[in-house]
C-alpha cells in the first residue's frame, strides 16, 4: 500500500489537493490496515483522512528548500527506471513456488 504513496514536495506545478488527500487516504489505510473501514469505524477513519491531509498541506508550506523544482515527467521516467532495474522488463515469468 504505501508504495503509492509518492514525494509531493517541490514540484512544479505543485502538489494538489487531490494528491494530498490521496496520500493521506493511503496512509490511514496502512496504519490502519483497512482498504474500506466497517459502519462502526468510517467516521473515524475519514476524520483520520481529513486532519492528516490539514496536517500534510500546513507542513508542505512550511518547507523550504533551494533546490529547482523537480519536474513529475522527469521523475516518472527515474521512477519507471528503477521499477525495471528491481522487477526486470516483464519479459520472463517469475517461477512461483
Amino acid at each position: 500500500m504505501c508504495r503509492n504513496i509518492r514525494t509531493l514536495f517541490n514540484f512544479d506545478p505543485p502538489v494538489t489537493p487531490d494528491e494530498i488527500r490521496a496520500a493521506s487516504l493511503q496512509f490511514v489505510r496502512k496504519i490502519s490496515g483497512f482498504h474500506k473501514p466497517s459502519k462502526a469505524n468510517e467516521a473515524a477513519f475519514q476524520a483520520a483522512v481529513d486532519e492528516i491531509a490539514n496536517v500534510s498541506v500546513r507542513f508542505i508550506h512550511s518547507l523550504e528548500t533551494t533546490a529547482p523544482p523537480r519536474s513529475r515527467e522527469e521523475e516518472a521516467v527515474k521512477a519507471k527506471a528503477r521499477a525495471a532495474v528491481r522487477f526486470g522488463d516483464g519479459s520472463a515469468q517469475r517461477p512461483w513456488p
